[in-house]
């Protein structure tokens, strides 16, 4: 039988630490439902007193009826006071929640040097305050601060600080790599040491990422003996991060034999990483591990021809299993199995031998010669690999497009654009504002086409990025732009490339438009057909 870790996450309130995270409490009671679907024991909210944001979450997260044990955090009555009376403390009774993280000092350095009180009194702290929440009903985690730092400096103290703690009713002792500084090994003699030292004691592990350590220590800790992991989805938090629970879950459950959440709950990852990143508003970096964009793909052509046999010659796990899937990137570096990965994905026929698929692999490394990038531009590839197929209708053509943009003193800059299309045989000309030239193209063409496509009504740009390919010509440099749309179903990329900033980005719109359209030509004739079959068009 397996042996289960509680999943304790602490994105709603280490995790906002971070540089650049910022949850409102809707926000936070998004991701605190999506944490509970994922199966978390453990969601830490806030600190219940500190702001009206975890005020207002505490208040209303009670009506999620979540599984998960909704936590409040908050520190040990202050020096020389009551429990009882310590505004704090009142806080985390009143908030509703089921558990309380209670964080007190382990260094000595920190007692004397930031509490600035005897050793003593830091352990009458610790103790009072454990014991009044307990005595409310609360299950109380215990985070030792900077324990490890105080450990190797003060290996009584910092053992007399747990065993306080353990006296006092706390249900979990957490050792707390604060300062992200403590190297693997160095966790797991300690954290062996203490299970020896404080038996019986429930230990839970919490650390930082300052050293890219965080997930190997936390693993550390788990095979010395802790039975609860503290993280953040995606790794967010104060400095350099905090452990993350997207590799640690994984890694504990697949790799090493541990319980922590239902198997078919592990498919779900994926999609909480980049939901909370998408609410979170911070782009996921795309190699993250286990559920990054590129954690399963595969660009070299002697990889590809491997992964079309069998995908464990360059794939650690399955990839559904944790909600991924496995991706073929095309560029310069691409072969044959590239090319007939992606087509075989977009359900195309493709033929290596044929030679007109030899000519779509030599457009497409022509094309990145140039400096086009398809591995994160599909949709553009996709459409190349259609038309190369015979599967696109051109719904509309391009005449032209002028751009206006004006600024006087004292006033702000007016782009403006005007573009001229062809659809059905006729001449559209539209002019439209933006808050610069790109907003303005796409405005424009959006308003052209809208009344003939009203599909492209739920569509929207996303992300732009505009990349400077080769530095020493300066502002003369071509440019690739690459435009990220979504609508209420998929997100997908396209790729522009020019010496002019404004062509590049015309050319990834119009593709972004194009793609967003696949399959309107065989609607259309299809509603023509079922008109036709009604009499209600006049020939």
């Amino acid at each position: 039988m397996s042996t289960s870790i509680s999943i304790f996450d602490t994105t709603l309130r280490d995790g906002t630490q971070g540089e650049g995270v910022s949850l409102s409490a809707d926000d936070k009671l998004k991701i605190a439902k999506k944490l509970d679907d994922l199966g978390v024991q453990y969601i830490e909210g806030g600190i219940p007193g500190s702001n009206s944001k975890d005020i207002e979450f505490f208040k209303r997260v009670q009506s999620l009826g979540l599984n998960a044990k909704i936590t409040a955090f908050g520190n040990t009555r202050r020096k020389n006071t009551e429990a009882a009376q310590d505004a704090n403390l009142r806080s985390m009774i009143d908030s509703g929640a089921q558990a309380a993280t209670l964080v007190g000092k382990s260094w000595d350095f920190h007692v004397h040097t930031a509490l600035q009180t005897t050793l003593d009194e830091n352990l009458a702290m610790i103790y009072d305050s454990i014991s009044f929440l307990k005595q409310s009903g609360l299950e109380v985690v215990f985070d030792a601060e900077h324990f490890f730092d105080g450990y190797k400096n003060n290996p009584e103290y910092a053992v007399a600080v747990l065993r306080k703690a353990k006296d006092a009713g706390a249900d979990w002792l957490t050792m707390c790599d604060t300062n992200g500084g403590t190297l693997p090994h160095e966790i797991y003699d300690i954290v062996s040491t203490i299970s020896s030292n404080v038996p019986q004691a429930n230990l839970s592990i919490h650390t930082h990422n300052d050293c890219e350590l965080a997930v190997a220590n936390t693993l550390s800790a788990i095979q010395a003996g802790a039975r609860q992991v503290q993280g953040t989805i995606n790794g967010y938090g104060e400095r350099c991060g905090n452990a993350n629970l997207c590799s640690i879950i994984p890694t504990l459950q697949l790799k090493m034999g541990y319980d922590c959440i239902e198997p078919a709950s592990l498919a779900q990852l994926t999609n909480t990483a980049r939901y909370v990143s998408e609410i979170a508003n911070v782009h996921m970096p795309v190699n993250q591990p286990y559920v990054g964009n590129a954690a399963f793909a595969h660009k070299g052509g002697i990889h590809v021809s491997a992964i079309l046999r069998d995908s464990r010659t360059y794939e650690h796990i399955e990839p559904e299993l944790v909600g991924n899937k496995q991706r073929i990137l095309v560029s310069e570096l691409a072969g044959q199995s590239n090319i007939l990965s992606k087509a075989q994905e977009m359900g195309l026929a493709f033929d290596p031998s044929n030679e007109q698929s030899r000519n779509v692999i030599d457009k497409i490394k022509d094309l990145e010669h140039q400096g086009y990038q398809f591995e994160a531009a599909d949709a553009s590839l996709e459409l190349i690999l259609r038309e190369a197929n015979g599967q696109i209708s051109e719904l509309f053509s391009f005449e032209s497009f002028k751009m206006l943009v004006e600024k006087s003193a004292g006033n702000p800059v007016i782009s403006e654009a005007f573009v001229k299309l062809k659809i059905d045989g006729q001449s559209v000309y539209t002019a439209a504002e933006g808050n610069g030239p790109v907003n303005a193209l796409d405005n424009a063409l959006r308003k052209a086409l809208s009344q003939s496509f009203p599909i492209l009504k739920e569509m929207h740009l996303s992300d732009y990025k505009v990349r400077v390919l080769d530095e020493k010509d300066a502002t003369a440099a071509k440019v690739r732009v690459l435009i990220e749309s979504k609508n209420v179903e998929r997100t997908w990329t396209t790729v522009g490339v020019s010496g002019n900033v404004i062509e590049a980005s015309w050319e990834a719109l119009v593709d972004s438009i194009r793609y967003a359209l696949l399959g309107q030509s065989t609607q259309n004739e299809k509603e023509l057909n079922i008109n036709e079959q009604h009499g209600l068009i006049n020939h």
